[in-house]
């Protein structure tokens, strides 16, 4: 995918929206129909949607107060209630949060969820948790790291650890363009972010390649490890773990090939590079 105006004038709210619509219609395909990345069957019969990184990554969250940040439909929030943690979602999108309540109260899960935007959500929710949680493609929507980072440490607790699961900044400059034997991956798109964010005319979904959307046009952020480390650091939070992977959830590039744990790679050398993130930072 190729960004049709890098510098689009559009402004911060209309990016949003722009987003939001689109965020909608995926929220209303994703749990509607059958997807590897959300099996919505799979999860009524009582799987969970944790993969093995999450899980190892987060740790025990039993008798924990856990929010989880931009949660879609829920199904990764409400598989940590499984677990035994008192869950709260939060997401901007309104079809979205429909349906992690439905589905909530189809499985007969205790479960809160809160439709706003990341940057308005303590004007709506006043409590505080032990564990704050978010993963997968989630900080690229963000215009104002920094303030995100402020968000986070107003939710924890003293004491309180947050968990983040994110594709690696450096796939974000990356694009595997050329056929066949002739693939290869170029640096196209910024590291840092940039002033104005960059447009995306995308068909399809990451999920599910068969999906055809009306609302096309998303907006994103770049955001180097840099800032993103920074934005948690200015804010009082200390980083203690930061942890790199050569796997990623989904197929980003058409060469990765799926493994035994379910998650994508490059085959031979290119394996070696970074395309997956966990970090772990605590409020002291």
């Amino acid at each position: 995918m190729t960004p049709e105006n890098s510098h689009n004038e559009q402004p911060a709210g209309e990016h949003s929206a722009t987003n939001k619509a689109r965020w909608n219609e995926l929220a209303i395909a994703h749990s509607s129909r059958p997807a590897e990345l959300y099996d919505v069957g799979a999860f009524k019969a009582g799987k969970s949607s944790l993969d093995p990184i999450v899980l190892g990554e987060v740790g025990d969250v039993g008798g924990k107060r856990l929010l989880h940040l931009m949660c879609h439909f829920g199904l990764d929030t409400l598989s940590w209630a499984r677990l035994g943690a008192t869950v709260t979602g939060a997401d901007f999108s309104e079809e979205a949060i429909a349906r992690a309540r439905s589905l909530a109260a189809e499985v007969g899960l205790d479960a809160t969820f809160v439709c706003t935007s990341i940057y308005e959500l303590p004007a709506h929710l006043q409590s505080k948790f032990d564990v704050v949680f978010t993963s997968y493609g989630v900080l690229c929507w963000l215009h104002d790291l920094p303030a995100w980072g402020r968000i986070v440490g107003h939710f924890l607790e003293p004491g309180g650890s947050f968990h983040l699961i994110e594709s690696h900044p450096f796939t974000k400059v990356l694009e595997e363009i050329g056929e066949g034997d002739a693939r290869r991956l170029e640096a196209l798109y910024p590291y840092w972010q940039t002033e104005e964010p960059l447009f995306f005319d995308q068909d399809g979904s990451y999920a599910d390649p068969d999906i055809k959307l009306t609302n096309r046009g998303a907006y994103e952020w770049p955001h180097s490890m840099g800032e993103i480390l920074d934005a948690l650091i200015s804010n009082g939070l200390r980083i203690e773990r930061l942890r790199e992977f050569p796997w990623l959830e989904f197929q980003k590039f058409p060469s990765m090939q799926r493994e035994d744990s379910g998650l994508y790679s490059l085959p031979g050398k290119e394996r070696s590079l970074p395309f997956l993130f966990s970090l772990v930072a605590t409020k002291p």
